[in-house]
């Protein structure tokens, strides 16, 4: 994974659609005096003491002050005022904010930061310790520049999923996805034969596979709940002969979407609508139901509302996947949990699979399959990384340093929690409860050549 140095960042327009503020870059070579310098080095003495995992710590004059010196990731600290903002608020999130700042940098793969995190959080020093730290980095600069934020906070509404988040994240720009996704547009997990299978070819059977899980048919009607860019649609009416509807509360994915529905003459079988799933109507019967990355916007309250209106939509006999992400703890508050809800999901909620089945049972669906895809979600996200990374100066140019940052983080961030296990994905299938019984015996049926 190549190398990274701070870039200028580049200032967009107060007004425009995402508010985006610029990082304001720091002095990247700040002088410290020699006394400034050993306090420094003392601290991360008494923090990190022995570690010697995947990230060493430099700072802004060539000084390594925690890690070996074979460690593959360097976290370069390109001021002190970001220790003592560390060191004093106790917070993770600092961290993460001064990399979107640039007053932190990565060098090399960035999934190493976070197994310095995960150090931090489970080897935490005692009282005493972190007192004499706080007390000792009270004495270094207070200058800081926190990044801006881009128009959106976690808040709690009772309409989550709502155009404004969703667009938050998926409203960036088509061409800038278009960099590191595969030529379907497919932003979910993809689904490998082997750990060398491209990304394309791995996206094009996690299509396939979750058209053969639907045991879709000629003239069915299948609703895609949260289509993106509507590769599945697009799939399923040109392979398996259904009549398919898309809808999705992002103005960039819809404006996408159609155009390839109509470039690949399927206006007679694809539709895509600009549709909150909970505004379909009621009357409106679908034979298949399916939802690939949406479910993680909907919110833990909202469960039932989205679990029955599914319920309503879906003909008798009908299947109904449903494609999410969990983790093993519910959605806390926590740094990481607060960088995520400011920077990137702004309305995201996670929770565990168990709580997740319940509500579907309590819905009145019976579960049929369940199935984790974790360590495909890990290697789809480090090639997005990669690929993001080899496009990093079209991506600056198309969007800025900041949002590069944010999607750089968060997706290696995401990796590294799907490797480690504590982030899964699963697919989870259901028909109505107390029907005869929809699917083969067998699952002979899903493991096609």
């Amino acid at each position: 994974m190549e190398q990274q140095s701070v870039a200028k960042s580049q200032s967009l327009d107060p007004a425009s659609p995402e508010g985006v503020q610029a990082p304001v870059q720091t002095d990247p070579s700040p002088r410290g005096s020699a006394r400034q310098l050993a306090r420094i080095r003392k601290l991360f003495e008494a923090l990190l003491p022995g570690y010697q995992g995947r990230a060493s710590i430099r700072l802004w004059d060539g000084t390594r002050v925690a890690g070996k010196t074979s460690a593959p990731t360097t976290v370069v600290l390109r001021q002190p005022a970001v220790i003592r903002r560390l060191l004093v608020s106790r917070d993770i999130l600092a961290l993460g904010e001064a990399f979107l700042a640039g007053d932190i940098d990565i060098e090399g793969p960035i999934e190493g930061a976070f197994d310095l995190v995960d150090y931090l959080d489970d080897h935490s020093p005692g009282w005493s310790a972190r007192w004499r730290a706080a007390w000792r980095a009270l004495g270094l600069p207070v200058r800081y520049h926190a990044p801006g934020t881009r128009g959106l906070r976690a808040r709690r509404s009772a309409r989550r999923n709502s155009r404004a988040s969703i667009g938050h994240h998926y409203d960036v720009s088509n061409d800038f996805y278009r960099l590191w996704l595969d030529p379907e547009m497919v932003y979910s997990c993809a689904y490998f034969r082997e750990p060398a299978q491209t990304l394309e070819a791995a996206q094009r059977d996690k299509l396939d596979y979750v058209c053969r899980k639907l045991r879709l048919r000629p003239g069915q009607h299948l609703l895609d709940i949260g289509c993106g860019w509507g590769a599945l649609i697009r799939h399923a009416a040109t392979h398996y002969g259904v009549q398919a509807h898309g809808i999705t509360l992002s103005g960039q994915q819809y404006d996408y979407a159609r155009a390839r529905v109509r470039d690949e003459g399927l206006d007679d079988q694809v539709t895509v609508d600009l549709c909150d799933y909970r505004n379909l109507p009621r009357e409106t019967r679908f034979d298949r139901i399916v939802s690939i990355g949406m479910f993680e916007h909907v919110g833990i309250r909202n469960f039932p509302t989205y679990f029955e209106t599914v319920k309503g939509l879906l003909r008798p006999g009908g299947l109904f996947l449903n494609h999410g992400i969990t983790n093993d703890s519910g959605w806390l508050d926590t740094p990481i949990t607060r960088f995520v809800n400011r920077y990137v999901f702004p309305d995201g909620e996670l929770t565990r699979v168990s709580e997740v089945s319940s509500a579907l049972e309590r819905a009145g669906f019976e579960i049929l399959d369940v199935e984790d895809l974790r360590p495909h979600y890990a290697m789809t996200c480090r090639r997005w990384v990669r690929r993001l990374e080899q496009a990093s100066e079209q991506a600056r140019a198309l969007t800025n340093e900041m949002i590069y940052r944010i999607w750089r983080l968060y997706m290696a961030g995401a990796g590294y929690y799907f490797q480690q296990g504590s982030l899964r994905v699963y697919q989870a299938l259901v028909c109505h409860s107390g029907e005869p019984w929809p699917v083969p015996l067998r699952r002979n049926d899903l493991y096609m050549p």
